[in-house]
Order: C-alpha cells, then structure tokens, then sequence
C-alpha cells in the first residue's frame, strides 16, 4: 500500500481501457502511453491488463505504507528514493516508510507506476481506468490527491529482492527523450481524398504545432489551414482514439484516450495504434510530423511492440529468480 502526499497534475489511476462500448456512449480512456504502462507491468510480473498511476508532467509524491514491488516507466521526472536517484525503466522492492518523489519533466510528458498484483481499485464497465468526464473508474473516477491510499492485489509472485531495470545502453530506445519533434504514421481515413494532392502533400510535410489547450481528449494542432476540395456534411459517426480530425477551421484534431464516441468531422486518418505512445509523450508545444503507411505497416508495428512486451517480460522472470 501507498500513500499519496503529493498528486501532481491530474496523475489517476488507469489500466489499457474499456473496449466495445462505445455503442452506448461510453470512451476508451485508460493509459495515453499504453507501451509504457504495459512495459511497468511485465517488469514486476502483473498482467498487460492490470492498473497503475498515469502521472502527468510529474510532481507525484507518496509513501510506502506497506511493503511493495513497484516498476517506474515513461518520462523522465528525476524520481527518487529517499532522497537517492531512482532511475525511470526500473523494478524495486520497497520497504515501509520509504519515499518516492517525482520532480518535473521537461521533454516528456507522462510517467507510469506499477505496483505487484495491480492496483485494487473497482472494476467498472469491465475496466479500472479512470474516466474523468463521467466520474466513474479508478478511485472514485477522480483524479488522485493527497492522503489517498493505494493498495495492491496480492501478487502471484513477489520477491523482496527485486531490483533491476532497463539500461540505455540495452534499452536506447526507451531512454530516447522527446525531441522538439515527433514522427507519428497515420492510415487515410474515408476523406483523405477529398483533398488534392498539394493538400495531401501539405499534411505531411508541415511541423504541427500541439496547441496549449490540448489534453486527454484530443490534441489541437496550429499550422497552416487545409482546405478540401470536395466539401462534406456528416452525420455523427464512431470515433477511436488517434482519429484526425478536420473541423471548419481547417486545422487537425487527434482524438486521444478521454475522446467523445462519435464526432461528425471529415477524417484525415488514423494514427497508428503504436504511435499512439509516442504521441502520448509529445510535450505541449512541440510539433508533429505525419507519414502515411499501409494496414499492414501497422499491424507490424504493432506486433513488434507485443514482441517488446514478451520479451521484457522474460528478462522479468529470470531476474526474479535470482
């Protein structure tokens, strides 16, 4: 068990989401960085499935009230253990009284906590993800404050000689900070081609800007303004997350996690379900870049972020052993 001395912005408790609702209105939510959150949980031995802390930004503060197995993941906020570094991609066995405190990211913007057996939170609607809109999921479907107590299943197997974590060396792709920009591959969507090719063209080639005022719902991008040859009025239609959107004002939205079921903006495309991650790492006020592939571009790169997981989660195993 822990508990919380200081949230931070908006950090809740969340697990990969709900799925297959959204006929009755109801979103995915769940981890914006779902690699990361599934990464924290392979190093500690717990399910894909199982919920941690999202923290935004950092500032998250707690104390061990009960010994526990926790992973750390995602960005870089300068945690520490009682005052000592505690690296980020790094599985530990914590004592009673101990304390871990997240200071501030700069290039990334979401960190992630695992602790051994997933945290014991309600499952509601088939998920413990937190979805702040409706107020249910998580603890209270709210945001976490201080003295909030966190407690954990009783994990199948916990060793209280955990300590290990991912190097950059080994692992360079995890410890690669956000940069000032970030590549993210889309799939056209149905209205891609109500836009000519220098339209098309433009999409791809600009530096999008992420707008302040985006959030988990949907990021709002500044650039320059796409006008569609061939101009549509819908109906309201199922949205994901990672659909691109094109409102009247001619510049992207890209629904995110929290996003609306249904929406009646023109579809740009779809960013990958792999990209989402990188997405969901991208600061406020830096830009995006966007590449077109293909289905099956995406399915790879999905079952290479799988194939990360499963591996990850077998360095896990052996170390718990030792």
């Amino acid at each position: 068990m822990i508990r919380i001395i200081s949230p931070g912005v908006g950090a809740a408790v969340q697990d990969l989401g709900r799925t297959g609702l959204g006929h009755i209105g109801v979103g995915q939510s769940g981890a914006l960085d779902r690699r990361a959150l599934r990464l924290a949980n392979a190093m500690i031995g717990n399910c894909d499935s199982d919920a941690g802390i999202e923290v935004t930004l950092g500032g998250l503060s707690f104390e061990v009230v009960e010994p526990v197995t926790l992973a750390i993941t995602g960005a870089d906020t300068q945690a520490t253990l009682d005052g000592r570094s505690l690296p980020r991609w790094w599985a530990r066995h914590l004592q009673a009284g101990q304390t871990v405190r997240m200071g501030h990211s700069r290039t990334s913007m979401r960190a992630y906590i695992a602790l051994a057996g997933g945290i014991d939170v309600p499952v509601t609607l088939g998920s413990r993800a937190t979805d702040a809109k409706g107020g249910f999921g998580g603890l209270d479907g709210r945001a976490l404050k201080a003295s909030d107590r966190l407690s954990s299943f009783a994990a199948t197997r916990q060793s209280s000689n955990v300590d290990f974590g991912l190097s950059p060396r080994a692992w360079p792709d995890l410890w690669r900070e956000g940069s000032a920009t970030t590549e993210v591959r889309f799939i056209p969507a149905a209205e891609w081609d109500d836009h000519d090719t220098s339209s098309q063209q433009l999409f791809c080639t600009t530096d999008w800007t992420i707008e302040p005022a985006s959030n988990r719902i949907g990021y709002r991008l500044d650039g320059p303004v796409l006008v569609p040859v061939v101009r549509r009025e819908l109906l309201s239609h199922g949205v994901l997350p990672g659909t691109i959107q094109l409102p009247p004002s001619g510049r992207p939205i890209i629904q995110m996690a929290d996003a609306n079921t249904v929406g009646g903006y023109p579809k740009l495309g779809v960013v990958i379900d792999a990209d989402l991650s990188r997405l969901a790492q991208a600061t406020l006020g830096s830009r995006l870049t966007f590449r077109p592939v293909t289905s099956a571009h995406a399915r790879s790169a999905r079952r290479e972020e799988d194939a990360l997981v499963l591996q990850i989660r077998r360095i896990a195993a052996c170390q718990s052993k030792g």
